[in-house]
């Protein structure tokens, strides 16, 4: 069976590499590619790299190499039609059946890009005619230069039923052709002649990944109704799976591993002029499942931005939400809120990208994002304001198809209310203390040394002690810095601490404990998160972190110590396998599950005589 090159260009674009990888190799993500054990030789040291943005996978080791459908071809012993079938299957695409008429959408299809590509050049020449003059002086008022005008391709429709037409014509274009590929208009009655979709409007091309011309957007010149219009959907173009400018963000966010979405097409231009060449655009909707998912191959955690007034409030709110069921580990979202009264075109033109970066700095993650919109107006002062609001964050999180992440994040919005619950008591003078003086009830996930029977959140306890650690002892970066580069910790906070501690210690080899201390408490941001590491709670599970111990013991405390986050993490990412194979028991589930017992008991080796943390609380001193 043939695949026309449109199919498996799309196909490819569908597919979540390191998703499909990682369902059979434990990956870990480590700058741009993701690693782990190669699946096709037995290995101890990990040598199989996925770079999710070239779309292939390769292991050093073996010379191991191919695409997503290379790999399930060679794991499961399939044909190439198998696996494409296969992965088209679970990326919810219809196979095209092999057929003359197949094959002659495929040839229609490079047919529909040349077209396109003509209207793009049509377009452009206008925009330099005297009738173009209009949309010229339009765009050197918004502030948009010579050089963006030629990078995006911006030109004009000139005010005329069939200029484009007529033009089209000359090149043996059909109507039915420019019809097909949404550049005219066909009159319901079918009797009048088709005419041109755009008129009197500047014209943005909107291109694919690969920079090929897929649709246009016209915005409108004076008045008029709609402001702005885009092509219809046609059989290269779907709103709801592309974004403006991404063809032109694509090696800027790379490079950054940062991609900000904001609303319009002379937003993406104005921040590309000031610097920000990593912005790009929905396309006249909401953003959609889909484009976060295109986003994510880009960045983990994209920068939405908003207007800082209500509506915006109200749309971030609805973004966070409807997000929500497609987060999957190490992906979410950041949300920048503009100055009221602003976009970002009007911001860099009066701040340039200083003001901007200001913005993004600024941004709240998701899981901070639905804190506050639910938080707003509730009270935690009563038992029944906290449950309410408890089961909110419940049947939110419950939203979320991700095992692991969904318990994490309702986990932190649980921890969270009790904080702010004792941050609010505490604040009001001692009211609803516990009765006798006893004084407050120990939190219900702290570990604590007083003999309490409450449960320790250890994977958070094991990521404080292991941070705390280097804290302390700077000298231990050099043999542990690899490792810590690539760990990824579940707080927020923490893992921003992580990142600043790496680039601090990467950047002065000198910096002592103190020199680092001081230098991390003029970061803003850091100054609470740092006291919480440095203080008894954490000293007393672990005395090899206490800045006074040698640092020998504090390498082999951190050694131990990681080997057992490494275990906790991997019986988490079991137990969420059973959960799955249980809800739907599929082979593809098994296998998960079957490759994380077998990791477990290589694991289990390495960390059974660990014994520098104790696991449910005490004192836990090495």
């Amino acid at each position: 069976m043939a695949f026309s090159p449109q199919f498996l260009d799309e196909l490819r674009a569908r597919v979540d590499l390191a998703g499909l990888v990682g369902k059979r190799v434990r990956l870990q993500k480590r700058g741009r590619e993701h690693t782990g054990l190669c699946p096709f030789h037995n290995e101890k040291t990990p040598s199989f790299t996925v770079n999710e943005d070239k779309g292939f996978y390769h292991c050093f080791g073996c010379g191991e190499h191919g695409s997503a459908i290379d790999f399930v071809m060679k794991l499961d012993n399939l044909s190439f039609p198998e696996a494409v079938e296969r992965l088209a299957g679970d990326a919810g695409l219809e196979v095209p059946v092999d057929s003359p008429e197949q094959r002659q959408r495929a040839e229609r299809a490079k047919t529909h890009y040349g077209i396109l590509e003509a209207a793009s050049d049509y377009f452009e020449k206008q925009l330099r005619m005297p009738a173009g003059k209009p949309a010229l002086d339009y765009l050197k008022e918004r502030g948009i230069t010579e050089a963006s005008i030629a990078r995006f391709h911006i030109g004009f429709a000139p005010n005329l039923r069939d200029g484009l037409k007529t033009a089209l014509a000359r090149q043996n274009i059909s109507d039915a052709e420019m019809v097909e590929t949404g550049l005219l208009i066909q009159p319901d009655d079918g009797g009048r002649q088709p005419y041109d979709r755009f008129r009197g409007r500047v014209m943005f091309p909107i291109s694919d990944r690969r920079g090929r011309v897929i649709a246009f957007g016209g915005r409108i010149l004076g008045e008029g109704e709609p402001k702005y219009l885009n092509s219809p959907e046609t059989p290269l173009f779907h709103k709801r799976r592309n974004l403006y400018g991404l063809a032109e963000a694509a090696e800027a966010a790379r490079a950054e591993s940062a991609i900000i979405v904001v609303e319009g097409y002379t937003d993406v231009i104005a921040l590309n002029q000031a610097g920000l060449g990593n912005a790009v655009a929905p396309l006249g909707t909401a953003l959609t499942e889909d484009q976060v998912r295109l986003l994510w191959r880009y960045a983990p955690e994209p920068y939405l931005c908003f207007d800082g007034d209500a509506a915006g409030a109200r749309a971030a709110g609805r973004a966070a939400e409807n997000m929500l069921p497609i987060l999957t580990p190490g992906h979410g979202l950041r949300f920048a809120s503009l100055p009221a009264g602003q976009d970002p075109d009007s911001l860099v033109r009066a701040g340039g990208a200083d003001a901007m970066n200001g913005v993004l700095a600024e941004a709240l993650p998701l899981s901070e994002m639905i804190w506050r919109l639910e938080r707003r107006g509730r009270r935690l002062d009563s038992p029944e304001g906290r449950a309410g609001l408890e089961q909110r964050f419940r049947e939110l999180t419950g939203r979320i198809e991700d095992e692991l992440v969904r318990r994490h994040y309702f986990s932190s919005l649980k921890d969270r209310i009790w904080q702010e619950y004792r941050q609010e008591r505490d604040q009001g003078g001692g009211r609803n203390k516990g009765q006798g003086g006893k004084g407050a009830a120990v939190p219900k996930r702290m570990a604590a040394r007083s003999g309490a029977a409450t449960p320790v959140d250890t994977s958070r306890l094991q990521e404080e002690i292991l941070m705390t650690t280097v804290i302390t002892h700077p000298a231990l970066f050099d043999a542990v810095d690899e490792t810590l580069g690539t760990m990824r910790f579940q707080s927020p906070a923490l893992d921003g601490l992580r990142q600043e501690v790496l680039k601090a210690l990467s950047q002065s080899v000198e910096l002592d404990f103190q020199g680092l201390v001081d230098h991390l408490n003029t970061v803003t941001g850091f100054r609470d998160t740092l006291g919480g590491l440095l203080s008894r709670r954490v000293y007393d599970h672990a005395r090899f972190a206490r800045p006074d111990q040698p640092l020998t013991d504090a390498e082999r405390g951190w050694e131990q110590l990681y080997r057992l986050y490494k275990r906790t993490q991997l019986l988490e990412d079991i137990s969420a396998a059973k959960e799955r194979l249980k809800a739907a028991p599929t082979r593809e589930a098994f296998e998960k599950l079957t490759a994380l017992l077998a990791s477990a008991s290589t694991v289990d080796e390495d960390a059974g005589s660990d014994d520098v943390l104790v696991r449910s609380g005490g004192d836990g001193a090495a």
